[in-house]
């Protein structure tokens, strides 16, 4: 079975160092079957809280999803430019409009991040953050990421239903509150 990397200071996280259990997202911001998990995953996080460290990882699929790679590349241009604070706020923006991911959308949604949409639109001009994209998804290629959403908890990929209530409860579980 293959492993997960671990977390590192070049990943996106959000959860305090205090954390309990760690949860990672290889996502792909294009695919449906993420936005649909998009709004769980918001509800897992905010009901186990500072006890969650969750951390997100890019895994475009380009081949079915032609705005993924650049939706992936403007939110990591977003981060770089004004903090994790815009890196999050660009991952929301990016999942709850997914049926418009063309660059200028993704310009517009950097200026409603607080970052300069013209130096994004630049980024992915010049195709600054593509391989830190590639790198990601290499990373989850070898831990076994064949499709999006894929979870890992503590380092385990998960294949448990990805419903609220399964997720809260194996997460508890691996942070030692559940049976």
């Amino acid at each position: 079975m293959s492993r997960v990397p671990p977390v590192t200071d070049q990943d996106h996280v959000q959860g305090g160092p205090g954390a309990v259990v760690t949860m990672i997202e290889y996502g792909d911001f294009e695919c449906p079957h993420c936005g649909r998990a998009y709004p769980v995953l918001k509800r897992v996080k905010a009901r186990l809280g500072e006890r969650l460290r969750f951390v997100y990882r890019h895994f475009p699929l380009a081949d079915v999803h032609p705005h993924a790679e650049h939706a992936a590349e403007a939110s990591e241009s977003a981060g770089a430019r004004r903090g994790a604070g815009a890196f999050w706020a660009m991952h929301d923006q990016i999942f709850e409009h997914q049926d418009a991911l063309d660059d200028a959308s993704l310009a517009s949604y950097a200026m409603q991040a607080g970052v300069d949409g013209n130096a994004v639109l630049s980024d992915l001009a010049e195709g600054r953050y593509r391989q830190r994209i590639r790198d990601s998804f290499k990373s989850g290629a070898r831990a076994g990421v064949n499709g999006t959403p894929t979870l890992f908890i503590e380092g385990i990929r998960y294949d448990g239903s990805p419903d609220e209530a399964s997720l809260v409860a194996v997460l508890e579980r691996a942070a030692g509150v559940g049976p």
